[in-house]
């Protein structure tokens, strides 16, 4: 996928897609992220878990995420691990990112381009049109949602530890460090396999929340 993001340069996209503090502020799909802890000066590894729409089960992912500047381009990519401290938890189903990313070409001064990419295992046996219905709507509507984010950046950042980007600058990262050893790559066959193909299309709700943020400081 790909959204154009005028008004918006390349940095702050960078900043929002980073900053979990304000993900919280504009991902109402999110039940819960926060970083395990990191690898190197531009690898961690982390937790999210993701509100499905009614009556799917939650997922939720354990990742390890790297990421590099390239000039005034940024990339940032992901994949699913098993670490030994966070494994599947009884009330959601351990999804996997088999391969996630994302490109910020940057356009001008005050402009940029997101390009997304995942290919995600959500294990269970989902019907093909929940497939097809997170294709066209959902996917889209979270790449507008997080343009929109994107505008509100800069003016809540400068309220909230202006100068704390660990992305950025790598000695403010207080994470405790994760041996390598202590990872392994997520097979998604290895996960147990919840049967959700007798789910029909009318019980689905997807939310229709709209984009504004909460007043709170």
């Amino acid at each position: 996928m790909r959204i154009i993001c005028k008004d918006v340069t390349a940095e702050t996209l960078y900043d929002v897609l980073h900053d979990t503090s304000y993900r919280r502020k504009w991902d109402s799909n999110m039940i819960e992220t926060y970083d395990i802890g990191r690898l190197t000066v531009n690898a961690d590894v982390g937790y999210y878990s993701w509100k499905c729409p009614s009556p799917l089960k939650n997922r939720d992912f354990v990742t390890l995420r790297s990421w590099l500047p390239l000039g005034n381009d940024y990339i940032i990519i992901n994949y699913s691990v098993k670490h030994p401290k966070y494994p599947p938890k009884k009330d959601y189903v351990r999804a996997v990112s088999l391969q996630t990313g994302y490109l910020i070409q940057n356009n001008s001064a005050s402009s940029s381009t997101l390009y997304y990419l995942t290919q995600v295992d959500p294990k269970g046996s989902l019907p093909k049109w929940v497939v097809n219905k997170v294709s066209q709507f959902v996917a889209p509507k979270a790449m507008k949602k997080i343009y929109k984010a994107c505008l509100k950046y800069p003016e809540w950042k400068r309220k909230h530890n202006p100068n704390l980007k660990p992305w950025v600058y790598p000695e403010q990262n207080a994470l405790p460090s994760i041996n390598l050893a202590d990872l392994s790559l997520q097979n998604a066959d290895s996960l147990e396999n919840i049967d959700e193909s007798g789910l029909s299309e009318e019980k689905l709700h997807i939310s229709d929340e709209d984009d504004n943020f909460s007043k709170e400081s």
